[in-house]
């Protein structure tokens, strides 16, 4: 197991700027190289409230890009195009998962970007492959996450056998539906299919920003095409050496770790919520509740199970802490079910939409690097986890446990180290659970050229566009200019975290609003 690392400091912090090369069309190159034409995609309105320049567009890509004549598959894109005399290319987004749509995060970004900043770039987001409004867009069995489940800890028998069986029928659902498919659902083909859109819109380079698993998408990107990338942006690591079995069994003790985080929290505010002033008997109490819905799931919906799933949320993001307290002390002070069937529908009940991102999740992850088969080992390490770290151990084994049975063989990781690139920008808090600290680490010595912005003492899992300007003035010094920080040691540059939040009032929740709204587009990882 990895250690967390609890600070970081930067000595004699300089600056360095590269200057790049316009973007240039490419289709003169990519001829010569014998790439396959692709089709510009044909841009309609598409606006929302909130994003009303957004554009919609489709492409047809190859499902095995070994057979670029063979059968074709649908990727849904979006776009926000630029308005600037100065045009620095495509910017694709994408938000995570894997399973995540990118077609929001699209509006998002070109809109949280500095106006200037946004104006030079055509942004550019997309359904991966499997997602959303590409085609086909899978659904291994729906429902699957409908209440009430059983109880994640397997403490006896059947439970074991009830959750295995779920996990496995699952697998089968999925091998059944998909059987032609799913052997083309994984990291690499997707990254094939960020080259077939930077090919469609005739750039020469693509400019890339990616959240969570989006960072492993844009570090294979680089890696098998080092030559395409302009500008490289990743927030919240993903430890390219542990997927995916390990890095889940890491996920584990730092989800443990913010679930304590959010118990100390409550203890601060003890006049709101009366829950008490000691964390590990907050955290006695928040156990006590698990086990009476165990027994009694709230308004037949929260069991053990869903009580875990409305509470990982807050392990993602802080900006959820006062309404899961909130919940958790009228159920343990009131036996009041409402809040907590609430909190748990606002954080935690999966949709269609949510189906459909699960089911790739599971698709690219047990595709993407082998799994162990033996149902033993993952007990085993399942156990030992859960003995140091409770919170989160077994349901994040049951979330992942289709990959002991998937029916599509395991390709091998890729080795995404790259002495090839142009400075590249990277984004880390140091208490983020979903990808722990060490992910960014690792990722920054492997890109020789890279620097690391660290958010010292945050928990939330993707940091820029968040609310913090002294993050996102690197992300906008990088996009505008090229520049990026550079200091002598493992950090390259250190911002404060964010304040917690605070209990809610309308002007707290306010405040967390923009927040919110990027967690909301990332999900669960």
């Amino acid at each position: 197991m990895r250690k967390r690392a609890a600070a970081v400091h930067v000595s004699a912090l300089v600056v360095a700027g590269t200057l790049l090369a316009a973007p240039a069309d490419a289709s003169g190159r990519d001829a010569a190289a014998g790439a396959t034409a692709v089709a510009s995609p044909a841009w309609k309105k598409c606006g929302t409230t909130d994003y009303p320049t957004l554009q919609c567009a489709t492409l047809k890509v190859p499902l095995d890009h070994a057979r670029p004549r063979g059968k074709q598959i649908t990727l849904a894109l979006s776009r926000v195009p630029h308005t600037a005399k100065k045009f620095q290319g495509p910017l694709l987004v994408n938000p995570g998962g894997p399973g995540g749509s990118g077609r929001t995060l699209a509006g998002f970004v070109a809109t949280s970007l500095p106006k200037a900043v946004a104006a030079q770039y055509d942004v550019i987001g997309f359904d991966p492959r499997g997602v959303g409004r590409s085609s086909p867009a899978l659904d291994c069995r729906p429902g699957f996450f409908a209440p009430v489940r059983p109880d994640s800890v397997p403490a006896t028998p059947a439970l074991a056998r009830a959750n295995l069986e779920r996990v496995r029928s699952f697998a089968a659902a999925c091998g059944t539906k998909y059987a032609d498919v799913l052997p083309y659902i994984d990291t690499v083909s997707a990254v094939r299919d960020m080259d077939a859109i930077r090919r469609a819109v005739g750039a020469e380079k693509i400019n890339y920003f990616g959240y969570s698993y989006g960072t492993y998408l844009g570090a294979v990107y680089a890696k098998l095409f080092p030559e395409r990338v302009r500008r490289l942006v990743l927030d919240s690591v993903v430890d390219p050496t542990g997927v995916w079995y390990d890095d889940n069994l890491s996920q584990d003790l730092a989800f443990n770790d913010r679930h304590r985080a959010l118990m100390a929290w409550i203890a601060r505010y003890d006049s709101t919520y009366r829950l008490g002033t000691d964390p590990e008997k907050i955290e006695a109490r928040w156990y006590a509740m698990r086990r009476a819905l165990a027994k009694k799931p709230a308004e037949g919906t929260v069991g053990a199970s869903e009580l875990e799933d409305t509470f990982i949320p807050g392990g993602y993001y802080d900006g959820y802490w006062p309404y899961l307290a909130e919940a958790f002390a009228a159920y343990v002070h009131d036996k009041k079910t409402g809040p907590l069937v609430e909190a748990y529908r606002n954080f935690a009940a999966v949709d269609a939409a949510g189906d459909n991102g699960f089911s790739v999740y599971a698709a690219v992850q047990c595709r993407d690097a082998a799994w162990p088969r033996s149902w033993q080992r993952w007990e085993r390490d399942t156990w030992e986890v859960y003995g140091k770290a409770p919170f989160m151990a077994w349901n994040n084994t049951w979330y992942n446990a289709a990959c002991a049975s998937w029916p599509t063989a395991p390709r091998k990781p890729v080795n995404i180290a790259n002495g090839k690139l142009p400075p590249v920008l990277l984004f880390q808090a140091t208490n983020d659970a979903a990808t722990p600290y060490e992910g960014g680490v690792t990722t920054h010595r492997m890109l020789a050229r890279s620097s690391l912005v660290v958010e010292e003492g945050g928990g939330n899992h993707g940091i820029t566009l968040s609310g913090n300007a002294c993050l996102d003035r690197y992300l906008a010094d990088y996009l505008s200019k090229g520049t990026v920080p550079r200091g002598h040691g493992t950090v390259d540059a250190v911002c404060a975290k964010l304040p917690d939040p605070k209990p809610l009032t309308s002007k707290a929740a306010a405040a967390t609003a923009h927040g919110a709204t990027l967690h909301g587009l990332l999900g669960r990882n």
